[in-house]
């Protein structure tokens, strides 16, 4: 917080739509220290082994490609305070080495907290998309966000 950039629960527009302002490149030997850290199955730690395995070759965890979302989502809205408050996620392609990852997000809905005027709720649906336009994660989330300070709040909680 303090840059002056940060994103707040009245900055966002049901409807909004945001793409990272980057990519990201998986390389293969992030794939294989993250699972050996968080999630060691044959798939993401050895070539040889994934090559014969369900998916053909080495794929990055389900995990790491939440993690690699999450960096991509903190790039695209860089909220000023938030926390989740629910999830759902999908992965209906597998992340692979040298897949360049991006997002594709937009605010779904909004609604003011009835008990603290001070924040709101927001849905935001986003993908992680390969440059190929395959989606590699589809995720739905509800994160609860401070409205920006400094605004006068009514009892009813509008600005």
């Amino acid at each position: 917080m303090g840059s002056g950039s940060e994103i707040w629960y009245d900055d966002l527009a049901p409807g909004g739509r945001h793409r990272s302002p980057g990519a990201i490149t998986v390389e293969a030997d992030e794939i294989v220290a993250f699972a050996r850290r968080f999630d060691p199955q044959p798939q993401h730690l050895d070539p040889v082994q994934a090559s014969q395995g369900l998916f053909g070759g080495l794929v990055a965890s389900g995990w790491h490609t939440a993690a690699l979302t999450m960096r991509l989502l903190t790039e695209t809205l860089p909220l000023a305070d938030s926390v989740g408050a629910g999830l759902e996620l999908a992965w209906p392609t597998p992340t692979r080495p040298g897949d360049q990852l991006w997002l594709d997000l937009t605010v779904v809905s909004k609604r003011l907290s009835r008990s603290k005027p001070d924040r709101g709720v927001v849905e935001l649906a986003y993908d992680t998309v390969e440059l190929s336009g395959q989606v590699r994660q589809r995720t739905r989330a509800t994160v609860v966000m401070l409205r920006r300070p400094g605004l006068k709040l009514t009892e009813a909680g509008r600005g």
